[in-house]
């Protein structure tokens, strides 16, 4: 379409007017029938406000709340999204753009990085944002009491300080990362009292104002009238329901009674996707599910062990028959083929029975029992996985026991407590950001107890490297170490699966870390 037509339909101001889109279609000699078609198209593809919209959400526990030190899952992480705001975010193309902030540059060592902050932002109380309540909610991160999994990741941050509308961090090391790491769900903004963050209000700036939370059950918001993003927050209500169960969440979907349903099951996505009224929204990332193993504890913290365990199960079954093909095989460690530093000339480690007896026999034993903890909080079908991996690993003379789980308190009771355990990780913004947060050997989120000091060592000089070809070098070597030593078996990388209805539109996602529109459905998606 010339410029001289998008005028002349109203799309250069972003506006369509119905009466003049079909004066004009008439004019330009399109029928009337071919103009009120591609009308209804645009129509549904056009956000527009009103409606009460339902999620049932997986990943709920009676034990959420907006702490910033929990551990959370979908249901809380979805939530923050809705309520929260950070200082930049990736947009539904994947670009780095500015949220809070709304423009930041960095010293030439990337040791000091400087956020200006939007003007006349309001938090849902009516106060208006400052530099004082960035700085307060980063330090309820940094407090030495403080047990925030992005403790470790703000370890390096020496002082924040304001300068006018202007908050700068300064950093003990470079970090070139550091605009990106500030775009994590987990460091929403929240306003200040008496100089402490107060996270008890659950009152941010975001899209939506939290109006009912009773954990484990359901949460209920509703539209922020003064949100300061055109475009965004256009459902009236937004309501979650606590759905854990597979089960309940698909016959939620089809009865009619939500709207939307994440972390759907491979197995039944593409029955229920060809089913009237419901679309599925599916988005490629780095979100990869695991079986991390306590380093700490014997007999894992043999090495040995632990190479038998990742060559006792097949990679590609696990992607045809838990993920229904809707996945890739990894190769444990988190760095999949989405980030930039990919290694791709790593070794591909395979189903190999003789291999696993031959580490086992390097670690003195014979044959190995061994409980695999698992529910279905940890991953939609970790259960049946852990049953399947059992029957692979037999061949190999591994017995292993897979152990049910209550879903309900599983983050806080059994991950990074028992032996072996299931889980997900939904990958970060960046190669430093996951590895710091997960595998660093001081990290609160370091599940399995891996310490290595060349992998700190390196994770350090890959964060203030400015040359993308050494950055590159070192995190290879970061994946060969996890690859080789880590205490995780990553069999595969999986795709999100949301089930929509289809009176909803979503905006299209190139790329994205987590399902749901990245976290950000409550304020990208309308009713059409």
């Amino acid at each position: 379409m010339s410029k001289r037509d998008s005028l002349f339909f109203g799309f250069e101001s972003g506006c369509l007017n119905r009466r003049d889109f079909f004066q004009g279609a008439t004019a330009l000699g399109i029928s009337i029938g071919a103009a009120s078609a591609f009308a209804k198209k645009v129509d549904a593809a056009t956000p527009k406000k009103g409606g009460d919209m339902i999620f049932g959400l997986a990943g709920a526990s009676t034990s959420d709340n907006m702490d910033p030190d929990l551990v959370p899952d979908n249901f809380v992480m979805t939530m923050k999204r809705g309520i929260y705001n950070t200082l930049t975010e990736i947009s539904p193309d994947g670009e780095l753009i500015g949220e809070l902030a709304e423009d930041w540059e960095a010293s030439s060592d990337a040791k000091q990085w400087r956020f200006k902050l939007r003007n006349g932002v309001e938090f849902h109380n009516g106060k208006t944002l400052s530099v004082e309540d960035v700085i307060a909610s980063f330090n309820t991160h940094r407090a030495e009491e403080s047990k925030s999994p992005m403790k470790g990741q703000l370890g390096a941050v020496t002082d924040i300080e304001a300068d006018g509308d202007t908050v700068i961090f300064k950093l003990d090391s470079g970090n070139a990362d550091f605009a990106s790491l500030v775009s994590d769900f987990a460091l929403g903004i929240m306003p200040a009292v008496d100089g402490k963050a107060d996270w008890k209000s659950a009152v941010g700036t975001g899209a939506y104002i939290l109006t009912e939370f009773e954990p484990g059950v359901r949460a209920s918001t509703k539209r922020n009238p003064n949100y300061f993003k055109d475009g965004r927050g256009h459902f009236d209500t937004v309501t979650a329901i606590a759905l854990n169960d597979d089960n309940a969440r698909v016959s939620a979907m089809l009865t009619g009674e939500v709207h939307s349903v994440n972390r759907l099951n491979p197995k039944i996505a593409k029955r229920l996707g060809g089913t009237p009224n419901v679309d599925l929204a599916i988005i490629t990332g780095p979100g990869h599910y695991v079986f991390e193993m306590n380093m700490g504890m014997d007999p894992v913290s043999n090495n040995h062990v632990r190479l038998a365990l990742k060559h006792a199960i097949d990679r590609d079954a696990f992607v045809q028959t838990i993920l229904g093909g809707f996945g890739s095989i990894a190769n444990d460690q988190p760095i999949g083929p989405t980030y930039q530093y990919h290694d791709p000339t790593l070794p591909q480690r395979g189903y190999d029975p003789d291999k696993a007896k031959y580490h086992l026999k390097e670690a003195g034993l014979s044959s190995l029992s061994i409980n695999l903890h698992a529910a279905d909080a940890a991953f939609t079908g970790s259960v049946d996985a852990a049953a399947i991996y059992s029957e692979q690993a037999s061949k190999a003379g591994v017995s292993i026991k897979p152990v049910r789980e209550p879903n309900d308190g599983y983050w806080s009771n059994i991950w990074g407590k028992k032996i072996w355990f299931a889980g997900w990780w939904g990958g970060r913004p960046t190669e430093d950001a996951i590895l710091s947060l997960a595998y660093h050997s001081k990290a609160d989120w370091n599940a399995t107890g891996f310490k290595n000091e060349r992998f700190d060592s390196l994770l350090l000089q890959a964060r203030g490297e400015l040359d993308k070809s050494i950055r590159a070098e070192m995190y290879a070597e970061t994946q060969r170490i996890l690859h080789n030593d880590g205490g995780t078996v990553i069999p595969a990388f999986f795709q999100s699966i949301d089930a929509v209805s289809t009176k909803v539109g979503t905006l299209g996602i190139s790329k994205a870390i987590y399902g749901t529109s990245d976290l950000r459905a409550f304020e990208r998606w309308w009713f059409k």
